[in-house]
């Protein structure tokens, strides 16, 4: 590659590739990645990055700098709305031209790609990495654009201009201004990655630490079918599986704590023709009803998670894709995590409800507040004007466009969604509480109806009808008393255990077998045994129905939990911890081989 490419592509694998004032977070990660981990066999994506300099080039060529600058101080003057502003800034952009030096070394780059793939018009995912993105202090969660499937020169040089266009979207110049950044120091560098055919296969994100207690402990892995931006934008209901990171280091065990089949009933997938790159389609019933990964893979992606975590040296929020042509893991995106990883330690403020009310809803609790106020349900973000500060925001589900009304807000309630998914982000980094992939709170909960919101009950959210009394309270532990005999937590929900991981208590010493059965399993246990014998059709259907929503039957769970109480009544459990000499008791079951069900 000729010298003066240089000041425009950066190759992932070159060691220039970790400089963030010229590639910005993402891709410096991508290229940090590239460069230091594949010997621990984490496998990324070929790629290249589009310089800082390259943007600067392309404003210098047009003469745009001024011209932005100009309609910026008219929008800080209040002299122009925010809409015409971005506006005008992304149709000057849009209709500007690449300097000829830059497009030649992007055109190059991208057929060099071509070339080490073996294949003409290389599909390529090309994404926004602006150099004050994915810092630990800022997410900038979802307010860059990003293009899948892009393939051939003039589309790739079509996309890069778009993510150009995009570091002016009206939601990221309200980012910027909200987080003090300013604008004409903020460059845009974009990535250019060899897609993995996820299409065909499944992808999603996964957190080196639990979202929303901030356990450290665990890895977090969702998953849906299709192309990982269903699960990004909170688009489906994702599958979710919890992982116990202090075991993963031993072959033998397979510590999967915990896994959600999720609805997941769209999937994104290549369009094959028209203006878009991508489209959005049904799953088929079968997709629905299986994990998207096996317990292989979410080990193998949980170890990975604890690798780049180890790496970094902090709590990482990583994208991941599975090409559904070769059955290959790879990781396409890590960032810090900038909400759990910056809490205090040694304060804890919990919230209790004091009264009942009727549940109306129930969802993934975010957060572990509870906040009471009016519905307020919203189709779009146009219909802000409609938003009371305070209200309860009710919508199907949040992109970067609704952060205006989200942090007006006193809670948000969506119909579809994970923990990962915008919606779940965004109400972390605001301090909301918040329940998602609920389902149907857009038909359920009326405008101008009074609800409580409570996250502070494990797991689940619920949202209760009229204003439920509730208490909080402040607890620091810097004074904590420190005493010579162990004191270990009794559980009744085992949904809230890794909520009170931050108390000075030395693990969980007893956990409720029927609560464990009762809000988890759901099924009585000497049915499972004696389920041949069932007379009661009604009753089998509703078994196996459940049992192969939670693959208990087919994974031979009765067996098991049965042994389990007898062994557990007997203290081995406790016995082989000691032996062992680490504190795994908040994980509930690690069993050795098999599957984990």
């Amino acid at each position: 590659m000729e010298s003066k490419d240089l000041r425009y592509i950066v190759w992932f694998s070159d060691p220039e590739s970790s400089d963030v004032a010229q590639l910005g977070g993402k891709n410096a990660s991508l290229g940090e990645m590239t460069r230091n981990m594949r010997d621990t066999g984490i496998a990324v994506p070929e790629g290249f990055a589009i310089t800082a300099a390259g943007y600067w080039a392309f404003l210098d060529a047009n003469d745009l700098k001024q011209k932005i600058a100009l309609l910026l101080g008219r929008l800080k003057k209040n002299e122009i709305t925010l809409a015409r502003a971005g506006s005008s800034i992304r149709r000057m952009i849009a209709t500007a031209k690449f300097p000829a030096e830059l497009e030649d070394a992007i055109r190059k780059a991208y057929q060099q790609l071509c070339e080490d793939g073996s294949r003409k018009n290389l599909d390529v995912a090309v994404r926004s990495s602006a150099t004050a993105e994915d810092l630990p202090e800022a997410s900038f969660a979802g307010q860059h654009e990003s293009y899948l499937n892009v393939q051939g020169e003039r589309n790739l040089l079509d996309a890069c201009k778009r993510c150009f266009a995009s570091l002016f979207k009206d939601r990221a110049i309200v980012y910027r201004e909200n987080h003090h950044f300013q604008h004409t120091q903020v460059a845009l560098s974009i990535g250019v990655q060899r897609m993995v055919r996820s299409d065909l296969g499944s992808a999603g994100v996964m957190f080196s630490i639990d979202t929303d207690s901030g356990f450290p402990r665990t890895v977090l892995i969702n998953g849906a079918w299709g192309l990982g931006e269903s699960v990004v934008q909170g688009e489906v209901d994702p599958d979710e599986y919890m992982i116990f990171k202090p075991l993963l280091s031993e072959p033998a065990l397979h510590p999967i704590i915990e896994k959600t089949l999720g609805a997941k009933e769209e999937k994104i997938v290549y369009a094959s023709r028209g203006a878009n790159y991508t489209r959005t389609v049904r799953t088929s019933s079968r997709e629905r009803a299986s994990f998207v990964l096996n317990d292989q893979e979410i080990l193998k992606l949980a170890r990975w998670a604890v690798a780049i975590e180890q790496h970094y040296k902090r709590a990482m929020d990583i994208e991941w894709a599975k090409d559904g042509k070769t059955g290959e893991l790879f990781i396409v995106q890590a960032r810090p995590e900038t909400v759990q990883s910056r809490r205090d330690a040694a304060a804890l403020k919990t919230y209790t409800l004091k009264g009942k009310g009727r549940r109306l809803v129930a969802g993934l609790s975010i957060g572990q507040a509870i906040a009471s106020a009016k519905v307020c349900r919203l189709k779009s973000p146009a219909e802000i004007a409609q938003f009371q500060k305070g209200a309860v925001l009710v919508t199907a589900t949040t992109d970067p466009d609704w952060m205006p009304i989200m942090k007006r807000a006193a809670a948000i309630v969506t119909d579809h969604g994970g923990r990962t998914s915008h919606a779940a982000i965004v109400s972390r980094e605001l301090g909301l509480p918040a329940i998602v992939g609920t389902g149907n709170a857009t038909s359920i909960l009326k405008n101008g109806q009074t609800v409580t919101i409570s996250c502070a009950e494990g797991e689940q959210g619920y949202v209760y009808d009229g204003a439920v009394p509730f208490e909080v309270s402040d607890r620091a532990f810097d004074d904590t008393l420190h005493t010579h005999t162990k004191v270990l937590l009794n559980m009744a929900n085992p949904a809230a255990a890794l909520r009170w991981w931050r108390l000075p208590a030395n693990g969980i010493g007893l956990a409720r077998m029927e609560f464990i059965i009762g809000n988890i399993i759901k099924i009585h246990p000497m049915a499972l045994v004696s389920f041949a014998k069932l007379k009661d059709a009604t009753a089998r259907r509703q078994i196996a129905g459940m049992a192969r929503r939670e693959q208990i039957l087919q994974r031979g769970l009765s067996r098991w939990v049965c042994a389990r109480m007898s062994r557990d009544s007997e203290g081995a459990r406790s016995n082989r911890a000691a032996q062992r000499g680490r504190d795994d008791s908040v994980l509930p079951y690690a069993r050795r081989g098999g599957q984990n069900a």
